[in-house]
């Protein structure tokens, strides 16, 4: 299970910027993470300003 991106993200480009695997990118109004790509590291959800994104469940 992939890491999730919610409604709070800002649309920063912060955690695009830190993902080793290229997983996120831009969508309608926040970014999204290709559940495919993600490995679950981490990264993104370290730099996040918003807090917006959440972990494997």
């Amino acid at each position: 299970m992939a890491h999730t991106i919610g409604e709070n993200c800002v649309n920063c480009g912060a955690c695009e910027s830190e993902c080793p695997v290229g997983a996120i990118s831009e969508g309608e109004g926040k970014r999204v993470i290709d559940g495919d790509k993600c490995v679950d590291c981490g990264s993104c959800a370290a730099v996040c300003p918003a807090d917006a994104i959440e972990g494997p469940k």
